[in-house]
């Protein structure tokens, strides 16, 4: 489900009502279906994924809150990385290495197939992979508290807004948020609709409009000269800014103001 997407405009207000309209305790429920739902809408069948890497994180950080010697400590510190690295690594780059070293044995005329897998890259598994080991180290560290919670917990690892593009946020600034008492505030509300709308504008109206001018220069580069390059190449870096402004605008930090 992509943000500028008619699924998503009717997904969020759906989302916004329900959280609003219940009881507080019930709140991260809210949450947490919806941004399993959204992640889900991309592909079920990866939502295992996130889910090991979150279960994984869970009871390594609540490990580590009990652990009394150091060994237990690098034993849950290391076995997280191991879980959350290990998949990031397969499926992100294993076809890379294993094609990397298939050349590098060729330069010693070793002739090797390199092992390729036919995987899907998972949306979002370098956020969420991140943001499961910053908590876990936070934990390690003694910066926060392991939340014993399990379905809070994988709230704030899969909190839709920045789950598949980040920003990739601390445990204490994020967590604390969704497990606190909130009162419904017009003014920063509007505040962070705003924001939002901003945010669309520059995303399709700039971005995606010059995307159209862009594309049709750059995949039929050696039709053009002088003029349309420099234009094109100016009005990408315009595109590129745009679409990066207009995302944090709609999902960074300022954005949860419409929630909290």
């Amino acid at each position: 489900m992509l943000f500028n997407s008619l699924s998503f405009a009717v997904f969020l207000p759906v989302v916004f009502i329900l959280y609003w309209a219940i009881p507080h305790k019930w709140r991260w429920i809210v949450l947490f279906v919806s941004s399993y739902y959204f992640y889900m809408s991309w592909n079920v069948k990866y939502v295992l994924l996130i889910l090991f890497t979150t279960f994984i994180s869970y009871i390594c950080a609540i490990g580590l809150d009990r652990a009394k010697s150091k060994r237990t400590k690098k034993i849950m510190i290391v076995s997280t990385l191991i879980a959350s690295l290990g998949c990031l690594f397969f499926f992100k780059y294993f076809n890379f290495v294993s094609a990397s070293i298939a050349e590098l044995l060729g330069l010693f005329t070793l002739q090797v197939h390199p092992v390729t897998l036919n995987l899907l890259l998972p949306v979002g598994i370098s956020f969420y992979t991140f943001q499961t080991l910053g908590y876990v180290i936070d934990v390690y560290r003694g910066d926060v508290r392991a939340e014993k919670h399990f379905g809070k917990y994988a709230t704030f690892i899969a909190f839709f807004p920045q789950l598949v593009a980040g920003p990739i946020e601390r445990s204490r600034n994020l967590l604390p948020q969704i497990l606190a008492e909130h009162r419904f505030d017009y003014e920063k509300a509007a505040a962070g609709m705003r924001l939002m709308v901003w945010g669309f504008f520059k995303k399709i109206v700039i971005a995606d409009t010059l995307a159209v001018y862009i594309d049709t220069i750059y995949n039929a580069l050696p039709q053009y000269t002088g003029g349309p390059l420099l234009a094109a190449s100016l009005m990408f870096a315009i595109q590129i800014y745009c679409d990066f402004s207009g995302y944090s605008d709609n999902c960074n930090r300022h954005s949860t103001f419409v929630w909290y």
